[in-house]
C-alpha cells in the first residue's frame, strides 16, 4: 500500500496536519495533485520495478516507456514530475534534469493488474527521446524493416554532448 499527497507548500488543497518529506520542488503550477490515496501498486513481478507508459495528455501520442520503483512513483506523484529509475545506472533519475525537457503529471492511471501505470504528461521541450525526437517511437516498421519516420526536434549533442 502507497500513501501519497502534495504537501502545503505543493497545493493549498493539502491537509493541514499533512508532512511532506519530499526535497523535491513545489508541484508545478496547476497541478492537481494525487490527495492523500491508498494505492496499491503491484512491484512484485520485475524486481521491485513497474512500467510506467508515458503518454502527451493532449493528443495521446506515447512518447516513452520507463520503469518506476516505489521512490520513483511516490515522488512523481507528490512532485507533478515524472521520476524514472534507470535500470542500467541503477538510480532515481528526473526526467528532464539535464536536457530541461521535463515532463509534467496531468493523471496518473494503472492497469487491471495494478503493475503498470500510464502517466499522461504535459512535455516541456522538443521532445523526449534523447536521440532528438519528439517520442522514443519514431522508427516505424515497413516491408520487414525500421525505418526513421520522423525528423529530429532538436539536436541531442547540444543538449547531451556525446552519449557514446
Amino acid at each position: 500500500m502507497i500513501t501519497i499527497g502534495i504537501c502545503r507548500r505543493c497545493t493549498a488543497r493539502a491537509r493541514p496536519n499533512f508532512t511532506c518529506t519530499s526535497d523535491w520542488p513545489a508541484a508545478p503550477q496547476g497541478f492537481a495533485g494525487f490527495l492523500f490515496t491508498h494505492m496499491y501498486l503491484d512491484f512484485s513481478k520485475l524486481q521491485g520495478l513497474v512500467p510506467a507508459v508515458i503518454q502527451d495528455h493532449a493528443s495521446g501520442r506515447v512518447l516513452m516507456v520507463g520503469f518506476m520503483n516505489d521512490d520513483a512513483f511516490r515522488s512523481t506523484a507528490e512532485s507533478g514530475n515524472v521520476m524514472f529509475f534507470s535500470r542500467s545506472r541503477k538510480k532515481l533519475w528526473l526526467k528532464g534534469e539535464i536536457s530541461g525537457h521535463r515532463l509534467i503529471v496531468k493523471e496518473i492511471a494503472t492497469d487491471c493488474d495494478q503493475d503498470c501505470v500510464l502517466v499522461k504528461v504535459e512535455a516541456l521541450g522538443p521532445g523526449v527521446c534523447h536521440e532528438g525526437y519528439e517520442s522514443c517511437f519514431f522508427r516505424r516498421l515497413e516491408n520487414g524493416e525500421w525505418i526513421e519516420a520522423e525528423t529530429r526536434t532538436y539536436d541531442p549533442k547540444t543538449v547531451y554532448g556525446d552519449l557514446k
